[in-house]
């Protein structure tokens, strides 16, 4: 299994002029490959293979006076830039057949230097490595101090080094895991556990258990429309205006941070004392077309559901997903007699047939438990984990690493992004 440990960089002014000119030739390269394989359709020719693309637009573009300057950033950024290429187009060509799942996927497009992420591709061709002093020595650029919160595990296989809409840097690692191992840490037991998402509860537990929503996004809100209003005042083009514009993104990013760590912290500790667990399937598409949007965006069901699923399949625990469709808010838990649907304001209600008093949630997050077949035995509930895209690892606690780190020759890189979850209707 692949996951992907991400650590802040803090390159120095001349390595940030380094890593800009890598971040534009990997650009160019990109573009002039697009660009290539978009006149071949034109002119209704078959697509140039990446081979002899790597040979028009890296090796001999470098002997050209217009594109000499490739020659200063290492090939193998090139090269990668190439493959992300390829891989938009598979991916363009599987939507079109079917053959991906998820929403129809566009053609690939010409990224702009004004774009706000940039990033670019070391693999073990490349040389890299991690210095005994700590810093990340990477190919014409230098060795980069790095901000260690744990030790690697085991040797990467590529790193991807990042500049975010806030100005940041990181390294993100491939690390490849070892499930046996993984399962191993997990302490034993038998337990099983349903969860009710929603909005003024984050989630509702079959156990009773109710996790408060931080509401991360509501409470920055001020300080975000303050910024927001700033940037608005200031000149398109000026100084002060990319200084307005680094504020807003800063603040957002610190949003997205502490939801993602409370997604997190909640999901490892679901995952470590639960053999089994049992969600519904939102539909988070769908609820962001109503008024209750913004709330549900800053709850970011979708993004906890799929740390949910990498985990269980890591660590050899169940993961049950049933429909949304399942009538768990109308359904009692103690006799089973559906009761009928009710508006969203009831929070507590009597079951007509056996008398007993429900709080909504709690209910509904037993009915979860029940529907998913985890209300009777756990028994036979580890899994053998499945190939898992390469994911953000736990976060963990700041400071040097005091293990020897993981170095050296690095290769088969893959990259991946988090598994997409869908969802159902939130229950509040």
């Amino acid at each position: 299994m692949q996951l992907r440990y991400s650590f802040r960089l803090y390159p120095d002014t001349g390595q940030q002029r380094a890593l800009a000119r890598a971040f534009g030739c990997a650009r160019v390269v990109f573009n002039d490959a697009v660009r290539a394989r978009e006149e071949a359709r034109a002119a209704k020719q078959p697509f140039p293979k990446t081979a002899e693309l790597s040979k028009r637009l890296i090796t001999e573009a470098k002997q050209t006076v217009e594109r000499s300057w490739l020659g200063e950033v290492s090939a193998v950024v090139l090269q990668q830039s190439l493959r992300d290429v390829e891989t938009a187009y598979r991916n363009f060509f599987a939507s079109l057949k079917g053959g991906r799942k998820g929403p129809k996927m566009g053609a690939p497009h010409f990224k702009s230097r004004k774009d706000k992420r940039q990033s670019i591709r070391f693999t073990a061709n490349a040389r890299w490595s991690i210095t005994d002093s700590g810093r990340l020595n990477l190919p014409k650029i230098g060795a980069v101090k790095v901000k260690w919160s744990r030790t690697l595990p085991t040797t990467p296989s590529s790193v991807t080094v990042i500049k975010d809409a806030a100005g940041r840097y990181f390294a993100s690692f491939v690390i490849d895991t070892d499930p046996a191992a993984d399962q191993a840490r997990m302490p034993e037991t038998d337990r099983t556990i349903g969860i009710d998402l929603g909005l003024t509860h984050f989630a509702v537990l079959s156990d009773g258990t109710k996790i408060d929503s931080p509401r991360f996004l509501r409470r920055a809100e001020k300080k975000l429309k303050k910024a927001q209003r700033e940037l608005s005042r200031k000149q398109k083009g000026s100084r002060n205006r990319e200084k307005a514009r680094l504020k807003v993104a800063r603040a957002h990013a610190k949003v997205a941070d502490a939801r993602r760590e409370f997604h997190h912290q909640l999901s490892t500790r679901l995952i470590c004392e639960n053999q089994g667990i049992a969600v519904e399937d939102l539909s988070v598409a769908g609820l962001a077309r109503t008024r209750l949007a913004k709330s549900v965006h800053d709850a970011g069901w979708s993004s906890f559901v799929s740390m949910l699923e990498y985990k269980a399949a890591r660590y050899g625990r169940r993961l049950v997903t049933i429909g949304r469709f399942e009538p768990t808010s109308q359904t009692c838990s103690s006799c089973g007699v559906k009761d009928g649907p009710k508006p969203l304001s009831v929070r507590e209600w009597t079951c007509s047939a056996c008398g007993s008093v429900h709080d909504r949630d709690h209910n509904a997050a037993i009915n979860v438990k029940t529907a998913a077949g985890l209300a009777v035995s756990a028994c036979g509930a580890p899994v053998r984990p499945g190939a898992i895209p390469a994911q953000r690892e736990e976060t963990g606690s700041h400071g040097f690493p005091t293990q020897a780190r993981a170095a050296g020759r690095h290769s088969n890189d893959r990259e991946g992004q988090n598994p997409r979850a869908s969802a159902r209707g939130a229950s509040q």
